[in-house]
């Protein structure tokens, strides 16, 4: 096993052109600015290579949690007996790891879509176990960004179409920003207005500090007569670009500013040679139960759902998260957590 320097970890991720956004070096540098710290280590086996970012948050009395998100990453030529080797390697690795950093338990999110949850159970590693919390959304939409812009238009609802237009008639207008202040004053409002928790404005500034140097990340406005309307920061890894953060005002709504905001999100993250747009995060239903409610819900997530379907993306299902457990009685603690609504690490 080898433990990575962050610049060893960049030439690592050179021969994973689709490695998640979470498991990128940058990502790793951001959250151990905010109760995190990254390990990044990998297994080679002849011409095989697995790797993987773990981050360890610290525990009282010494333990740590282990969390690998949107993870393994493996690349190289060998198939069959010698990649089940290698993979087999790698996870012993890791799982002496965590014992020396006397982890409760390892959480892992691999970075898979999944048709049928039971498809997971026979895929686990030894020694896992289906977790009952999953920390990064569970299904999402993930819009198709090939073709040209009229096609991608062509795909989408046509009362998104219509409110895209809509909103550049009614003279809004969206531009690139690094005023993560007016970004940070939206996200407050918005967080106040729906009832979700927001990172401080530290955390959005450092998130842009890092990412936009190295063409990974934009923060775009959209203004109407100069008045700040909505706002997001689009990422982008690879061929995929992802929604994570988003806000609007309250003023002005009639005007659909937030629907010009994702298209041109859309346009920048095609610009950045992405083909996938991750909108990222709706309620944990199956499209059958989705498209069959979402009509009349409203409460959680389901007005987020109305209006990301709009963009005429699939519906993908997250392969959930796995946990190792190494110290049963603490992590008995977690479940009990969990199912009293512990939802944040």
């Amino acid at each position: 096993m080898s433990i990575l320097s962050l610049a060893e970890w960049n030439e690592f991720l050179s021969n994973c052109p689709d490695a998640h956004l979470l498991q990128t070096g940058a990502w790793g540098e951001l959250k151990s600015e905010f109760g995190w710290e990254p390990v990044r280590l990998a297994v080679v086996s002849g011409d095989r290579s697995w790797g993987t970012q773990v981050l360890f948050r610290r525990l009282p009395l010494g333990q740590t949690f282990a969390y690998i998100p949107k993870g393994p990453l493996h690349h190289g030529g060998a198939d069959g007996s010698d990649q089940a080797y290698a993979g087999h390697a790698f996870w012993i690795e890791v799982d002496q790891l965590c014992r020396r950093r006397q982890a409760v338990f390892l959480k892992v999110e691999p970075d898979d879509w999944v048709i049928n949850p039971s498809d997971v159970e026979g895929n686990l590693p030894e020694e896992f176990r289906i977790s009952p919390q999953a920390i990064q959304p569970q299904h999402t939409i993930v819009v198709d960004l090939r073709g040209s812009e009229e096609e991608i238009l062509a795909r989408m609802k046509q009362k998104t179409r219509y409110n895209i237009r809509l909103a550049a008639k009614k003279g809004v207008s969206v531009r690139s920003s690094s005023d993560i202040d007016i970004f940070f004053h939206l996200m407050k409002a918005t967080g106040e207005r729906d009832q979700f928790g927001i990172h401080n404005l530290e955390y959005y500034q450092r998130a842009y500090n890092l990412f936009k140097p190295i063409g990974a990340c934009e923060l775009l406005l959209a203004e109407f007569d100069s008045e700040p309307l909505a706002a997001l920061m689009v990422f982008a890894a690879g061929k995929r670009s992802w929604y994570l953060y988003g806000a609007s005002a309250s003023l002005y709504r009639e005007r659909m500013p937030t629907y010009l905001l994702q298209w041109e999100a859309m346009k920048w993250a095609r610009s950045a040679g992405c083909t996938q747009y991750d909108l990222w995060g709706i309620p944990d239903h199956d499209q059958e139960i989705l498209e069959a409610e979402f009509s009349h819900r409203s409460d959680g997530l389901w007005g987020i759902y109305r209006f990301k379907r709009g963009f005429g993306g699939t519906v993908h299902r997250s392969a959930g998260a796995w946990d190792r457990v190494y110290h049963s009685m603490l992590y008995n603690l977690y479940l009990r957590w969990v199912n009293r609504g512990g939802s944040e690490f």
